[in-house]
This record gives structure tokens, C-alpha cells and sequence, in this order.
């Protein structure tokens, strides 16, 4: 089991098929002071979502999310998923053909926007500069 705070590996991202387990996990990611990721089962296929508000801690900036928002927009062109949705503070793709592929894209978009986000804490940036 990963530390709370700490990005997950692939086999222990949530599968929050049910409402229920949703609910208990973002629960859980916001109890921990952590960046909310899950993947469920949509069908026959699945999807991922990334929600950094379970954190406390600040959001990626416009500019550091360009790159996520690169990446998801490789997956759709490469017909990985068909939808992408990236926002300051949230991320959801869908539909990925198999649970593994959607443990694998969650693991490394959980990775960066955490990275990103201490990053962000760490390097103030020219509008947070004195």
C-alpha cells in the first residue's frame, strides 16, 4: 500500500465501478490530503479520473497542466480513448478497452499531476514571485 500523498502504482488505483466505492475513496484520497484518482468500469470498457480539490494542497498551474493536457490529447489521436476531459483541477478520459490499460494511464497521469503539483509548491512562479 502506498503512502497517503504519495502517487499510486497502477494495481492500487480504486476501482470505483460503484457509486459506493467512489464515494469511500474520494473520501479517502481527501482524508489524506491526496490527489483523488480511480478507474470504473463503464460497460464493457473504462475510464480514469484525477481530482486534485481532494487535496488542500495548491493546483497545478494553466501552464504545467499544457503538458497532461498534451498527453491526453496523444491518447485520443492514438484511439487509446475517444474522450479526454482536463481542467485546472480535474482529468477524466474514457473509454479504455481494458482495466489494465486504464490502471496504466491513471498510475502515470496521478504521477505527473502529483509531480506537478509539488513542483509547483517547490518553484514559485513568476506571478507568485515578490
Amino acid at each position: 500500500m502506498s503512502k497517503p500523498g504519495i502517487p499510486l502504482h497502477a494495481e492500487a488505483i480504486p476501482d470505483c465501478s460503484e457509486l459506493k466505492a467512489h464515494h469511500a475513496a474520494y473520501k479517502r484520497a481527501k482524508d489524506n490530503d491526496a490527489i483523488f484518482v480511480c478507474v470504473a468500469r463503464r460497460g464493457r470498457r473504462w475510464s480514469v479520473e484525477l481530482d486534485a480539490m481532494a487535496s488542500r494542497k495548491p493546483y497545478v498551474s494553466d501552464k504545467a497542466m499544457k503538458i497532461l493536457e498534451s498527453a491526453a490529447e496523444t491518447l485520443v489521436l492514438d484511439g487509446t480513448v475517444e474522450q479526454a476531459n482536463i481542467g485546472a483541477d480535474y482529468i477524466s478520459m474514457w473509454p479504455i478497452e481494458t482495466e489494465g490499460r486504464a490502471r496504466e494511464i491513471a498510475a502515470a497521469f496521478h504521477a505527473a499531476l502529483y509531480g506537478l503539483q509539488l513542483l509547483h509548491m517547490t518553484v514559485p512562479s513568476q506571478s507568485d514571485a515578490p
